[in-house]
């Protein structure tokens, strides 16, 4: 283990495998393992040389093993290493020189693959602290400066060019240009950045010159953020880790127990021949080591929780992760989860002479004073259109709560808003009952627009659905989620209409966010896996009560990251089958590799009895056991959307 400072700068260059100094150990014991091989098949009896060439061979690839070994048993710690070192000085103590110094041979080489094959898995950890740039451009006053990130200022200007990545966290305060995000929420499609835009660190510039405002301290920008929370999940035990932990615990010293009875047993009760059955025992004793047992699960969590965080999906445990991959139920907040959250004009429907031009521009000017989100709807339409508003006259305006607003026009009173707006008049709307009941039932806000006289035309307006959710509710219930429940405090017939519409499976509507609290824990207490989705802020209380809380947009967002067990780092609801597809794939895969283990070590140990199992076939079984659950660990970082 090697340990630096936290913001100290270091690089360590990587040396090719065959200039590694336990490489170099292993081939040195090899060759005088030949040797005394060699020696050994030449003559009839075991030569002092041949013995000397064994033991060199012994001491040269696994000094560090019995050192380990040896220190571990004074402390009556009964691991991995100690039950080597007394198998290899056992074989050793009855003259199997040869198998002692093979044993070693064969767990040097494994140790270097499983130690290969746990850094491959944690390649994503290096390679995101690698993303940012260790200093940045600064401007102080007339003065452009490169200066160490530590050393940047709250309130500093960084100037970004074309091609580089930002080394903090800012807000964009002049120029414009497309970033890159892919490091922090996964995105591919670059994002275009122009004034007062949040940026991130380890973004990547690819066309303008920016000039940023930095809004954040090195330690505190949100990849620092992500960095120490994925770190900590790839260090947090999951329960199946915990298990095996636990387990390990009381099998090694009683594999150690079982070693030692079947050694002294069978000569003392049956007169059977000493050096056959301490041979038994000795392979018994590497057999039984529990590696391969241990690493199933970790390597399992961190290649997973690595690959998550690469692609913008942050799982903050291992315990999160194999609760993902047992949701039976996945719960939505609707507005800004599963719509866009910003209500939009659907349809203009005139009535008499009117055009959808007249009915458009009418209403935007009536609008002009209102600061209600659909005003701010008619209006964002109306500049698509390039409506010009300044050319009419607006006298009177006044809003009416809960109902619409009303003003002069050139001279003559209009209103726009809800239909009971011109029932209040006596005005008969028998004309646009029909249109305006089959709007609501598409889950539509229907407001209309006349005069004091006569109705113009019908405004209807609707949140947006997100573009994705239907093809991710789709692959939610193909990857086996059987219910997907949309919880939201809008209007009955609005949100059956968008769950029809999207594929869910239940819809409840017309709720509080105490509501939705309740609507969770009732989940929970019929033992029902369920996850929440929201923003991480609103739904605080649901995401932190659900089984798995999972938080959309964490991108800057404190809270999100906080609050939520997942953070989906883009505002991107596709990210959400992704990561239940790599929890279920993380869940048989250990499952997998458990099984896989236990079966390895009861046919092993079967096969010592009648002495079928060697010295060096009871390390190939059981280093081998470990390297190949590592390797199928490995396969989930092949995982992708």
């Amino acid at each position: 283990m090697k340990v630096y400072p936290e913001n100290e700068q270091h690089n360590e260059a990587k040396q090719p495998v065959w200039k590694n100094r336990e490489f170099l150990q292993i081939v040195l014991s090899a060759l005088l393992f030949l040797a005394g091989w060699l020696m050994e098949t030449q003559v009839e009896e075991m030569s002092g040389v041949g013995i000397t060439a064994y033991v060199a061979s012994i001491i040269i690839g696994g000094h560090k093993l019995l050192r380990t070994g040896l220190q571990n048993l004074v402390m009556l710690q009964f691991e991995m290493n100690t039950l080597m070192a007394i198998a290899v000085i056992g074989a050793a103590a009855i003259g199997a020189w040869g198998e002692g110094a093979v044993v070693v041979i064969l767990f040097a080489i494994s140790e270097m693959m499983e130690n290969y094959s746990m850094d491959k898995a944690r390649d994503s950890i290096r390679s995101l602290m690698e993303i940012a740039p260790k200093e940045a451009m600064i401007r102080r006053g007339d003065e452009e400066l490169n200066i160490p990130i530590d050393d940047i200022q709250i309130g500093d200007i960084m100037i970004v060019k074309p091609g580089e990545k930002l080394a903090m966290d800012g807000t964009v305060v002049k120029g414009t240009s497309t970033l890159n995000q892919a490091a922090i929420t996964g995105e591919s499609a670059p994002v275009t950045k122009t004034t007062d835009d949040e940026v991130f660190a380890g973004t990547l510039n690819e066309e303008g010159l920016l000039e940023v405002e930095v809004t954040k301290r090195a330690d505190n920008t949100t990849l620092a953020k992500i960095i120490h929370l994925v770190e900590e999940a790839q260090a947090e035990r999951a329960p199946s880790q915990t298990f095996v932990d636990k387990f390990a615990k009381y099998y090694t010293p009683a594999i150690m127990v079982v070693a030692i009875i079947l050694s002294i047993a069978p000569p003392l009760l049956f007169g059977a021949a000493w050096d056959a059955w301490i041979y038994r025992g000795l392979a018994l004793l590497i057999v039984g080591c529990p590696c391969a047992l241990i690493i199933s699960t970790p390597v399992s969590i961190v290649t997973a929780i690595g690959n998550a965080a690469q692609s913008g999906v942050l799982i903050k445990g291992g315990v999160y992760l194999e609760e993902t991959g047992a949701l039976d139920t996945i719960a939505f907040d609707k507005t800004g989860t599963l719509t866009k959250g910003t209500p939009a004009v659907t349809d203009l429907i005139p009535f008499g002479d009117a055009s959808e031009s007249d009915i458009l521009t009418m209403a935007a000017t009536l609008e002009k004073g209102s600061g209600h989100p659909l005003a701010s709807a008619i209006l964002l339409k109306a500049g698509e259109k390039d409506i010009d508003l300044s050319k009419s006259e607006v006298n009177d305006f006044s809003s009416i709560t809960g109902k619409g607003v009303k003003a002069s026009v050139n001279g003559t009173v209009y209103r726009v808003g809800h239909p009971s707006l011109f029932e209040e008049l006596g005005i008969d709307l028998s004309e646009v009952n029909n249109t305006l009941d089959a709007l609501q039932m598409e889950g539509k806000t229907v407001m209309v627009l006349g005069t004091e006289k006569e109705i113009m035309g019908l405004i209807a307006v609707r949140d947006v659905i997100r573009q994705d959710a239907k093809k991710v509710i789709e692959k939610l219930h193909g990857l086996g989620i059987n219910r997907t429940v949309m919880l939201t405090g809008d209007n009955e017939a609005t949100a059956q209409a968008i769950g029809k519409q999207i594929g869910i499976t239940d819809v409840q509507a017309e709720l509080l966010p105490e509501d939705k609290l309740t609507a969770i824990k009732l989940q929970r207490e019929n033992d029902d896996k369920i996850a929440m989705v929201g923003d991480g802020v609103n739904d605080a209380p649901a995401l932190a009560t659900s089984t798995v809380g999972i938080a959309m947009g964490g991108a800057g967002t404190d809270t999100a990251l906080e609050t939520a067990d997942i953070v989906l780092m883009a505002d991107d609801l596709d990210k959400l089958p992704f990561s239940v597809k790599l929890s279920r794939r993380a869940l048989v895969i250990i499952k997998q590799n458990m099984t896989f283990a236990f079966a390895i070590k009861a046919v092993a140990i079967l096969l010592i009895f009648p002495g079928w199992l060697s010295l060096w076939m009871a390390v190939f079984a059981d280093m081998g056991a470990t390297v190949i659950v590592t390797l199928n660990a490995l396969r989930l970082l092949r995982v992708k959307e």
